[in-house]
């Protein structure tokens, strides 16, 4: 009796006919749709910008356009910001990690939580508070917040108003493979 009753509300979520519960369609990724001048990576819009700036002018730039300095979440996200710096003719340049609030404790200015490190052998050693990449690398360091350096944005089109589903996007692109 359990498993129909549970059989039952999986029926009901996956055809959306039970309120509260949602599914993505297969084609939710092909809906969204970066700004001009943005590379999209799935709910992400990355954006080369060329300053150089300081990580606070960067930051507080990307925020007047929509989004923050770009946050990392895994070694695909790492390798977009890679390019567009390398594409920008950056050897270095800003992202959104720092551990200016307590030291050790590196945090993304748009407030995710993610895992993912990539930083070089012997760092981070205090040289500073801010993270940068190393284009030749794709590793990052860490650096005085007040050095000036070009830097990536991101917007997040699926959780914003810039999607034209109202739906947010699933949690990864495997959730809704082609």
């Amino acid at each position: 009796m359990a498993f129909a009753l549970c059989s039952f509300f999986l029926l009901l979520g996956i055809s959306g006919l039970l309120p509260g519960a949602s599914s993505n369609p297969l084609n939710h990724w092909k809906k969204i749709r970066c700004p001009s001048g943005y590379t999209q990576l799935d709910c992400h819009c990355y954006q080369f910008r060329a300053g150089p700036s300081s990580f606070v002018d960067a930051e507080l730039d990307c925020i007047g356009s929509g989004g923050n300095l770009a946050s990392i979440p895994n070694k695909l996200a790492n390798i977009v910001v890679q390019e567009l710096l390398r594409e920008g003719s950056a050897s270095t340049g800003w992202f959104g990690l720092h551990d200016a609030i307590l030291d050790d404790d590196f945090i993304w200015t748009d407030g995710s939580s993610t895992d993912f490190r990539n930083f070089a052998d012997m760092e981070p050693n205090d040289t500073g508070n801010c993270v940068e990449m190393v284009v030749s690398s794709g590793e990052w360091e860490d650096e005085d917040c007040a050095s000036s350096f070009p830097y990536v944005c991101v917007l997040d089109v699926c959780h914003g108003s810039k999607s034209d589903d109202s739906s947010p996007c699933p949690s990864s692109p495997t959730e809704t493979a082609t």
